[in-house]
């Protein structure tokens, strides 16, 4: 085998291991957008209310499904094997106001990390399994009602208008132009 075959066998390699990795990002990330509008005690069926969108991990975003560009690396073509980010935004009103939240994802050893932007990790278990996401659902849920919750304390306190725990917010353009 010649040097140049041996390259392209080693690239592929990475490359199917980038897949992998993607795909067990993408599978967790629909799961957690699934089943945290469950978890909340949102059905998206029943009311047409939708709780949770996949967003690009950082820069302007609306209030939609981004699809394959909700994520840090590309769907196809060559990726990078490495920590995958992606961004999760919440309806946090009965309007359309929503907040982003960024995770970084990532396999250490056995172990699957995903960082919470501005909070604390949370650890999974290698082989993912079905419903191994469903103890995180209260670990996110409890990230953003401690953001607001401590803001609350910060304003009462006479301390506010810091926003440094990693969140952005995003309103339909339509109500903000009505505004």
């Amino acid at each position: 085998m010649s040097r140049f075959e041996d390259l392209l066998n080693t690239v592929a390699q990475y490359q199917q291991l980038a897949d992998e990795n993607y795909q067990r990002v993408r599978r967790l990330a629909e799961e957690i957008r699934t089943g945290l509008c469950q978890y909340m005690g949102t059905s998206e069926m029943s009311r047409g209310t939708v709780c949770v969108r996949l967003v690009p991990p950082s820069g302007p975003f609306e209030a939609r499904d981004y699809g394959d560009q909700a994520f840090s690396i590309p769907a196809e073509g060559f990726r990078p094997l490495g920590a995958i980010l992606f961004g999760l935004a919440f309806r946090v009103s009965g309007k359309d106001d929503w907040m982003r939240v960024t995770l970084e994802c990532q396999k250490i050893g056995s172990a699957f990390m995903i960082h919470l932007a501005g909070g604390e990790d949370y650890t999974l278990s290698l082989p993912l399994q079905t419903n191994d996401t469903e103890p995180f659902y209260e670990h996110l849920y409890q990230h953003v009602l401690s953001w607001f919750q401590t803001q609350i304390e910060h304003y009462q306190a006479g301390e506010y208008g810091r926003r440094d725990i990693g969140f952005d917010f995003s309103r339909d353009a339509h109500e903000t132009a009505q505004a």
